[in-house]
């Protein structure tokens, strides 16, 4: 059984060979595709085992579009194409000034 004092469990984790520190962060940004995962003022824990280095996060979890709605815009307006066909074209591309281009030879 693992003891529940935070002394003891960090004697512990020493003994283990495990280092652990408190990572100050305001924000942590989670990458997913189309989607990122904000998390405000985290508690961040990072634990060295090895060499190796891990990280525990906790705290509340919102979620945000990846696309930028500026981005989408542009890309409406300098070919007229639906936002669907916007949105695809910015992810496929990767940046505005690329799906603009594409869109337009597409259109022909």
């Amino acid at each position: 059984m693992f003891p529940t004092d935070p002394r003891q469990m960090q004697s512990l984790m020493r003994q283990m060979g495990i280092k652990s520190r408190m990572v100050e962060a305001k924000r942590v940004v989670i990458e997913c595709g189309d989607t990122n995962l904000i998390i405000e003022n985290p508690q961040v824990m990072e634990m060295d085992v090895k060499g190796e280095k891990n990280y525990s996060i906790s705290g509340k979890v919102k979620e945000e579009s990846a696309l930028n709605e500026e981005d989408i815009k542009l890309i409406i307006d300098g070919t007229g194409v639906s936002r669907e066909d916007a949105i695809n074209a910015l992810k496929k591309e990767g940046d505005v000034a690329s799906a603009i281009v594409a869109l337009k030879e597409k259109k022909g």
